[in-house]
């Protein structure tokens, strides 16, 4: 439970004796992030450029885990972390910043921490990575790879591949959890969602306009919406500054939310926040377009901060805008309404927009 508002569970009412402990499992590769803000520019060869700001913090699949985390659901990671510096720091920020579960978690001795290096300027960014692919931990032979037995969960998030299945998906869906999915960009160039084998496990698909319309061979992306849900209960395609667009096969309801204008810092992350929104919406049970609504504002508020999980809002910062945007007179009632789902999950009283979380920096000995 986030430690920012003591007290708000988005499941509440819904726990049962008989549920598991875990709302939300996932895994993929932890990195540590450093990401440079407040460049006037993208870096010139053969030039030093000064940034005004810096931070450091887990990234990698820990920013969805960290999205999650905040928003109230309990999370359980595995992954791996190298037995050096970099690796022990993710690990303390994800379990005892952030109480992400890391049972299913190891740490490899003599391996170090894939390091991703992110500039973000002008709205966008630029990222450097380096790492090695991390040896899983020792298991007898012919037992399954890591991670073999997934903790029973009500969710799990997935990042599918082409032609590549992780064993534990099916697992997961075997034991009850709904599959939610993301997917990358297909460097194959065959946009074949055939060779997407998970998706047969998952409940929900979350790709952007740009890939949705490329595995449907469709030039809309609402029409690759509607073309997804024959293949997937429930079907989501980001719009980018446009909002996004769902549609649910069982129902054949649609729903369409606008974007939240705002003055971007830093994207990283955003895509990771806007998933972790829809899951928790989805398991509050919440109306589709109110998910889709609450995904989009999480998002909003991510890329307003620099980071990946530095930036994921918790239920502080929601509470914090929602208190904020309704003192504005010129504020459309229509939009406004909106998010008056809100009203039923958040304390009547916030503190002052806008909030800043404390900077993550590798290094200190003592507290400044």
């Amino acid at each position: 439970m986030p430690a920012d508002i003591p007290g708000i569970d988005p499941l509440d009412g819904l726990r049962a004796p008989q549920d598991p402990d875990c709302d939300v499992f996932l895994t993929g590769t932890v990195f540590l992030d450093i990401v440079f803000t407040g460049l006037d520019s993208a870096p010139v060869r053969g030039t030093e450029s000064w940034a005004r700001g810096m931070g450091s913090s887990p990234g990698g699949v820990a920013n969805m885990a960290t999205a999650l985390a905040r928003l109230g659901l309990h999370t359980s990671l595995a992954a791996a972390f190298g037995d050096d510096h970099y690796g022990e720091y993710c690990w303390d920020a994800l379990e005892q910043g952030e109480g992400i579960d890391l049972s299913m978690s190891h740490t490899v001795p003599g391996w170090h921490s894939p390091v991703t290096v992110s500039m973000a300027y002008e709205g966008e960014r630029t990222m450097v990575s380096h790492g090695h692919e991390a040896p899983g931990p020792a298991v007898p032979a012919g037992e399954p790879t890591f991670p073999c037995c997934p903790p029973r969960a009500r969710a799990a998030v997935a990042s599918l591949a082409p032609g590549r299945s992780e064993p534990w998906v099916a697992t997961a869906a075997r034991n009850g959890a709904r599959i939610f999915a993301d997917v990358g960009w297909d460097d194959t160039g065959r946009w074949d969602l055939d060779t997407l084998t998970d998706l047969e496990h998952c409940q929900a698909f979350l790709p952007n306009a740009e890939e949705a319309m490329r595995y449907t061979r469709t030039d809309c992306p609402r029409a690759a919406a509607h073309a997804l849900a024959e293949r997937v209960p429930l079907a989501v395609v980001t719009l980018g500054a446009e909002g996004a667009y769902a549609v649910d096969s069982a129902t054949g309801a649609s729903a369409e939310v606008p974007a939240i204008e705002v003055e971007a810092l830093d994207p990283t992350g955003a895509g990771d926040v806007f998933v972790a929104g829809f899951v928790t919406g989805t398991l509050a049970d919440w109306p589709l377009a109110d998910r889709l609504a609450f995904a989009g504002l999480t998002a909003a508020l991510s890329v307003q901060e620099f980071g990946g999980s530095l930036s994921a809002p918790g239920w502080a910062e929601i509470a914090a805008w929602w208190q904020q945007i309704r003192t504005f007179a010129d504020q459309d009632p229509a939009a406004l309404q909106r998010y008056a789902f809100l009203d039923e999950l958040l304390p009547a009283a916030a503190r002052p927009w806008p909030l800043r979380r404390a900077v993550p920096t590798i290094g200190f000995r003592h507290p400044a």
